[in-house]
């Protein structure tokens, strides 16, 4: 019997842990309440979800392990940066399981995610014609495809999966998740076959996506220990004229603002993992560089609409991101 999990949320994180198999944080980057949700469909050989999430937020994990993971755009509202390329409504993105990843979402981005067995993908790939195409296609996580064939076959995987959350209790469900799962196969594989799709194509990591990601890594390695702009400018051995024109190339935002987003963020995954007895606001606070109470806490209200003192904690022995 197929899984469906239809949640809506008004936290990111939540949000974020709700995913199935993936390992991944949400930062929240933009000011306001969050509202996003969240339909979740898993047969035993393939995971699929849909989601939208009304602010910008930078995706960053681990897929799983084992899988092959493939997300299609639905709307695409903004800029988007998947692994350092900008994309766009016609563009593939790929994970192969275990792999890093840092996905640059914004408001209003809505998304179709596939994620198959392993086994179950490079077997129908043997069975095409361009097996060894494909699997050098699938050495990037972008890949662009003929603008309107890619409409049609969104449109079809979004009728097949709608088709699936109806059907959820009808009796003959079994074939009814295999055909999802063959849907949604024959679809992508066909995509990636077409004659029109340049199987040679290549989209190198650009220098400002670069610079973005080494930042955000390197502010959150020593949470308690953040680098100024100009530490980090002496790190990277680039000028602050080039940070900031990475930021706004790539985060729409300076890297202040940023750097600090996601440093709040971790304050508050922090909060929501652990209970108010055991760690105060002020010690979550600290652990993520921020020394003083009230600027933080004004600055906590300003990106999430509440006060730090506001947020679900968790309950002893549990977690409110569980």
């Amino acid at each position: 019997m197929k899984n469906l999990n239809i949640s809506h949320f008004h936290d990111i994180h939540v949000h974020a842990a709700t995913v199935q198999e993936w390992s991944q944080d949400y930062n929240q980057l933009t000011a306001g309440s969050a509202e996003s949700s969240l339909i979740q469909l898993t047969t035993p050989r393939c995971h699929v979800f849909r989601e939208q999430i009304n602010q910008r937020v930078v995706q960053h994990g681990v897929a799983p392990r084992g899988k092959m993971c493939f997300a299609v755009p639905i709307t695409v509202p903004g800029t988007i940066r998947m692994q350092g390329r900008e994309v766009d409504d016609s563009s593939l993105f790929f994970l192969h399981g275990g792999e890093e990843f840092m996905f640059h979402m914004p408001m209003g981005m809505e998304l179709l995610a596939i994620t198959f067995e392993r086994e179950l993908f490079e077997q129908a790939l043997a069975q095409t014609a361009s097996a060894k195409e494909i699997g050098q296609l699938l050495r990037q996580p972008v890949i662009r495809l003929p603008t309107q064939r890619y409409a049609g076959a969104r449109r079809r995987m979004l009728a097949a999966f709608s088709q699936a959350l109806l059907s959820e209790e009808l009796d003959n469900a079994q074939d009814r998740e295999m055909a999802l799962e063959q849907t949604m196969l024959a679809e992508l594989l066909q995509l990636m076959t077409d004659p029109a799709c340049d199987k040679h194509q290549r989209a190198p990591s650009s220098t400002r996506s670069y610079i973005v990601e080494k930042c955000h890594r390197l502010a959150t390695a020593q949470s308690n220990n953040v680098p100024s702009v100009d530490e980090l400018c002496q790190r990277l051995q680039v000028s602050r004229r080039t940070v900031q024109n990475s930021f706004r190339s790539v985060t729409e935002t300076t890297p202040v603002n940023y750097l600090r987003s996601v440093r709040l963020n971790g304050v508050r995954r922090t909060l929501m993992s652990t209970p108010a007895t055991h760690l105060s606001i002020g010690d979550a606070a600290a652990q993520w560089g921020f020394f003083h109470l009230s600027h933080f806490a004004a600055e906590y209200q300003a990106l999430f609409a509440e006060l730090p003192s506001q947020t679900t904690r968790a309950a002893i022995g549990g977690c409110a991101l569980a």
